[in-house]
């Protein structure tokens, strides 16, 4: 397979800032959140972006984004480099990549183990085949994101509805994945969960299974109650007490590590957000996980 050329000698001269997220708690930063989080200056430990939504932005949102960053630790989690996709790489945007993480000081950058193109944006997270043959595919491909922009990545374990192929269980796909490609794992809370149910197995024994040294942070959301026998992952409604549970569970486990909590869709006002972080932040607390 064809390589892109590296920016930089290799992710194992990486520094260690450029693979980490501040400890605490944060949301997503969003167009519509913007005035309001620069005036009130909340509480957050750092915030998440997209970075395909404010690449070559310019005018009054990229100050604003300028601005914002000298405020808060920023970190990236990415939507399409497809990294299970069918095509190749796009190497004009993992430099643009590049260039912003490097401009804006971003900590930390993550996408998802899914398919977003085929010819063109799917704008969807499409699932894998669980199969080694997929393992390598996807491992060689995180390898040379890693390479390009310099630094480790993680990568999100994201919901699905369909198992395309039964050959790995989601959990062993997921742990070769991360053992073959060397980077790190973005553990969704709320996808476990919504999986769990959706599919039939233990939601706490996944988490169990995870090496706690791969996990870089945390994601908690929303999602739509079961209809038709299926769980939707919508991150458009609060977060489930089974969620809060299993983020518990999680804190146990890995220790508090940082959590975002994720909210794209009916996205309430600033001051509903930050008291469903409080309670986030409360289950951090030493003594509540035991």
């Amino acid at each position: 397979m064809r390589r892109l050329a590296a920016a930089t000698v290799g992710v194992i001269a990486t520094p260690a800032d450029l693979a980490t997220v501040p400890a605490g708690t944060g949301i997503g930063l969003r167009r519509a959140l913007l005035d309001e989080l620069l005036a009130q200056r909340p509480a957050l430990d750092f915030l998440e972006l997209a970075p395909e939504n404010w690449i070559g932005l310019g005018g009054r949102f990229g100050e604003r984004l300028t601005e914002i960053g000298r405020h808060y630790p920023l970190i990236a989690h990415g939507l399409s480099l497809s990294l299970g996709g069918p095509d190749p790489l796009d190497a004009r945007f993992l430099h643009q990549l590049r260039t912003f993480l490097d401009t804006h000081g971003v900590r930390s950058f993550s996408d998802h183990l899914a398919a977003t193109t085929d010819g063109a944006q799917l704008y969807d997270l499409m699932p894998l085949p669980f199969a080694p043959a997929m393992v390598r595919y996807v491992a060689d491909r995180i390898r040379q994101v890693q390479d390009v922009l310099g630094r480790r990545i993680a990568i999100e374990n994201p919901s699905y509805y369909l198992a395309l192929s039964d050959d790995l269980t989601e959990l062993d796909f997921l742990l070769e994945v991360l053992e073959q490609a060397d980077c790190d794992l973005l553990l969704d809370v709320n996808n476990v969960y919504v999986n769990a149910m959706n599919h039939g197995y233990d939601a706490e024994a996944f988490i169990a299974a995870i090496p706690p040294g791969r996990v870089r942070y945390l994601h908690v959301a929303g999602h739509r109650p079961p209809q038709q026998g299926l769980r939707i992952d919508t991150h458009a409604e609060p977060v489930a007490e089974p969620v809060w549970a299993l983020l518990t569970g999680a804190y146990r486990r890995f220790g508090p590590l940082p959590t975002l909590l994720e909210r794209d869709g009916n996205l309430p006002p600033l001051t509903a957000l930050l008291a469903e972080l409080a309670h986030c932040r409360a289950l951090q607390q030493p003594g509540r996980t035991q």
